[in-house]
């Protein structure tokens, strides 16, 4: 039996009224979220914040600001970790389309559109955004903003470890490796001789020798599985009590959680002021914003707990042994209290969520939400993007109080899931994709009847 081979159409143009197209099939996880969109007055109010960065009549068509938001909340809801690929997935998408306001017949935006409206668009107003969001919460009685949980992850950089530099000459990993073979008498070392020289020193990639010239702000670090890469720290500050996150700041992946942690508590301190100013909630929000901070070791210091004493603070304490504390009252008062609350039954309920809790948010924003590794440089890029991908994870906490789903694929296992606990639901679902199988060549047939009478 000879092979079938695909036959083309060698048919011409075929003209198609657009009447007659069939309309683009709303998805019901977007729908819904246009809905909480517009319910809150979404479009006017980033229209009005991002009015600063447009002109009246000068440039090519722009991206509207509300349209570049939902780009990026789809790259939360999609698990896409590129503009690129955001792009091509609107493009290829109905429900998408129709989700952003685009007709069947619109060109949608590519991805140096998205990268250029990013760019134009400070940090500041990203982070208004991400305030707006976190007022939807508290509407929606999904912000307390009593007791925070803090941690922090690391992500990739989009940078390599073999472009890096020395920051005093300038020259290369493998320039450095040839000159340090010549002064021990090579002349002409061979690769084989370099790696075996490299194997034998030690302390190879300093932060304080080493930078990359492509982006600065990159750091050689460990990463949670262990191999060394050019990273970002990602920090984390989350309600406790609902799973909001409350505030994220990009910092340098070597730098310590001890240090780190302040900027993050005062950020979070700030989005939760703004958030009482704006009056949404309607008291819902705790008025003693930030009066609980829950970490585990890495963050426990004797200055980090005295820089902090007006928090209730829940920190786990490493093992350090029998410590001296002579000339250190202040400090010893601190370690005790702290201790003490950490060994309370509250404190270990505390430590429980914030395991849950903080997990669960890197969980969703990073792993399955694509973003584990960045494709952006600058910490102030990857802030932007970080800071409305967040914003859609906690849109999720609203959907998912309203849906029970906070993405779309987990609207699409739900219904499976209900028919499944249902006596008979899983055959329920085969006579369903049956009917629907033989249903799909009438269903074809009468659209192509459609078009040729149109």
């Amino acid at each position: 039996m000879a092979m079938g081979k695909r036959e083309l159409d060698e048919q011409g143009s075929f003209w198609v009224a657009t009447s007659a197209l069939p309309a683009a099939a709303s998805h019901p996880f977007y729908e819904r979220v246009n809905q909480v969109l517009a319910a809150h007055r979404f479009d006017a109010f980033v229209e009005s914040e991002c009015r600063k960065f447009y002109h009246e009549r000068l440039g090519r068509p722009s991206l509207p600001p509300a349209v570049y938001v939902r780009l990026m909340l789809i790259g939360y809801f999609e698990g896409l970790d590129s503009e690129r690929g955001i792009a091509w997935r609107v493009a290829d998408s109905l429900g998408l389309r129709r989700f952003l306001g685009y007709a069947l017949t619109d060109t949608t935006p590519d991805h140096s559109t998205i990268s250029r409206t990013r760019r134009l668009i400070d940090v500041e107003t990203h982070d208004t955004i991400f305030g707006w969001v976190l007022g939807v919460l508290a509407d929606s009685d999904l912000l307390k903003g009593q007791s925070l949980g803090l941690d922090a992850t690391t992500l990739e950089a989009n940078a390599a470890l073999k472009s890096i530099v020395r920051r005093d000459t300038g020259e290369s990993y493998q320039q450095f490796l040839t000159g340090l073979a010549q002064k021990s008498g090579i002349a002409t070392p061979t690769r084989e001789e370099l790696a075996k020289l490299d194997r034998q020193r030690q302390k190879k990639t300093s932060n304080d020798d080493w930078q990359n010239p492509h982006d600065p702000d990159a750091k050689v670090t460990k990463m949670k599985d262990g191999r060394t890469h050019l990273a970002h720290k990602a920090e984390h500050a989350v309600d406790l009590e609902t799973g909001a996150i409350v505030a994220v700041t990009i910092q340098p992946a070597d730098r310590g959680d001890t240090t780190s942690l302040t900027g993050t508590i005062a950020t979070a301190a700030d989005n939760l002021v703004g958030v009482i100013a704006s009056g949404a909630g309607e008291g819902k929000v705790s008025k003693a914003v930030v009066s609980e901070l829950v970490a585990d070791k890495g963050y426990h210091s004797n200055a980090a707990l005295l820089a902090h004493d007006d928090l209730r603070t829940y920190i786990s304490e490493p093992d350090r042994g029998r410590r001296n504390w002579a000339g250190k009252s202040a400090e010893r008062d601190a370690v005790y209290a702290n201790r003490r609350r950490i060994r309370s039954r509250r404190g270990r309920r505390l430590m429980r969520q914030r395991g849950e809790l903080l997990e669960r948010s890197f969980a969703h924003c990073y792993d399955t939400g694509g973003l584990r590794r960045t494709h952006l440089r600058g910490h102030a890029n990857i802030l932007k993007r970080v800071l409305l991908h967040v914003a859609g994870f906690n849109l999720s906490l609203v959907m998912r109080k309203l849906l029970g789903a906070g993405t779309p694929r987990g609207l699409s296992g739900l219904a499976a899931r209900i028919l499944g606990n249902l006596p008979h639901g899983w055959a329920l679902c085969e006579r369903i994709q049956a009917v629907r199988a033989l249903l799909a060549p009438i269903n074809a047939r009468t659209v192509l009847t459609r078009r040729c009478a149109a």
